[in-house]
């Protein structure tokens, strides 16, 4: 946690830093893990882990508990890879032409939605040699990725045929639910009952997966019917519960791993009625201390926080003075001291009156997985916590290389 500081003790800390508590990551995956019952855990990291720092998040997850991990791009994978990471890992999303021999070299699951990248991935594995592990992806009614219902059949049909060549193993089948954040959402049972008919077209083919997933956050959280072999929680493995307020889980104790704070560039004592930065949106009340974040949109202070968001500076919540600008934004400090080089918290965990993320995203009129997500690469992230980053986890058991019986 970002300590309070005033100008002697600066030189210890950066200009700005993401401050991410690791054992928060492990211990919200032991969480969600418990949730899940039966269920195997895919913890995604996807987006350097929601910002929190791909290779830290997935070896905190991996020791609170999860099996798997989930990323959007094969870049993504190949960097766990890299990093020495060797539990399964599936990769989403990827265009023509992606390389996928690597892919299969590297033992990276890959999403399959169509007919014609399934060619492509089955030719990659005749040059590789390896059999490619897939999960087939099929669109239950978010009109996103997956195969259409009507092409579904086809998919499984051709999936079938390249597994008997021995060029691909079908790991998994899988969807995603498109309103899992609104309970009571009627698509949510549709999109189960699509789904449902779909394992059993998968089924009738004589596919027989090693999991079928299509839970999210929100859904392994809040939806246990839709757990079926494994369940993908991205924003909550950070600690952020997606639903509504009225609606979160007082059974799962998630607590977010991202602090982000600053130091104070400047501070000026001016008059009543002065106005302040871009556009003169903001006039000071009274006579009133102002100070400046070294932050601005640049690095993910979203502009549309202007007026309405607020930090933290010594316990007191101050608010942002007019539109935050490319590098920088003004908070008014009011009356209390301050000088530069002090602390300024953005957002935390909310132990201490600070903002947290979900705050931050109702000022900015987004969510929260937005405020995290859009941190650039100029903030520091440092790294808090038991969880080891340097020295492997304990891994799961590797792919099966066998069908399961059907379930």
């Amino acid at each position: 946690m970002l300590q309070e500081h005033r100008s002697q003790d600066i030189p210890a800390v950066p200009q700005a830093c993401a401050i991410i508590d690791l054992d928060a990551i492990r211990n919200n995956v032991e969480a969600l893990r418990a949730r899940a019952g039966t269920a195997e855990v895919m913890a995604v990291v996807k987006a350097d882990g929601y910002s929190h720092g791909l290779v830290p998040s997935a070896r905190a997850a991996l020791t609170g508990g999860a099996s798997r991990l989930g990323v959007a791009v094969l870049e993504e994978a190949f960097a766990l890879r890299t990093a020495g990471i060797t539990a399964p890992v599936l990769a989403w999303l990827a265009v023509p032409g992606a390389p996928y021999r690597r892919a299969i070299d590297e033992d990276v699951d890959l999403s399959v939605h169509t007919i014609g990248q399934l060619n492509e991935i089955a030719n990659a594995a005749t040059v590789s040699g390896r059999a490619a592990h897939i999960h087939l992806k099929v669109d239950t009614g978010m009109a996103r990725g997956g195969a259409a219902t009507d092409d579904w059949p086809g998919l499984v049909e051709q999936a079938r045929a390249r597994e008997l060549d021995g060029l691909v193993r079908i790991a998994g089948i899988w969807s995603h639910l498109a309103c899992a954040d609104q309970p009571g959402e009627p698509s949510i049972g549709r999109q189960l009952m699509v789904f449902d008919e779909a394992l059993e077209v998968a089924a009738r083919g004589g596919v027989r997966p090693d999991v079928r997933h299509i839970a999210n956050s929100a859904a392994t959280l809040h939806l246990p019917e839709s757990h079926y072999d494994m369940v993908r929680p991205g924003i909550a493995t950070y600690g952020v519960d997606p639903l509504p307020a009225e609606h979160r889980s007082h059974t799962v104790a998630l607590r977010p791993a991202m602090t982000l704070g600053a130091r104070l560039a400047q501070v000026k004592r001016v008059p009543a009625g002065t106005p302040v930065s871009y556009g003169h949106t903001y006039a000071t009340a009274g006579d009133t201390t102002l100070g400046v974040v070294p932050l601005g949109y640049a690095d993910g202070v979203p502009r549309s926080a202007s007026g309405t968001g607020s930090v933290q500076v010594h316990g007191h919540r101050c608010a942002i003075a007019g539109r935050v600008c490319m590098d920088q934004f003004v908070v008014d400090i009011g009356d209390e001291p301050a000088e530069p080089g002090d602390i300024v918290v953005l957002f935390g965990p909310g132990d201490h009156g600070e903002p947290t993320a979900a705050d931050w995203a109702q000022a900015a009129g987004t969510i929260a997985y937005e405020t995290l997500t859009r941190i650039g690469g100029r903030i520091v992230r440092t790294y808090t916590g038991s969880t080891p980053m340097d020295t492997p986890p304990r891994e799961p058991a590797p792919h099966a290389t066998t069908p399961k019986e059907e379930r």
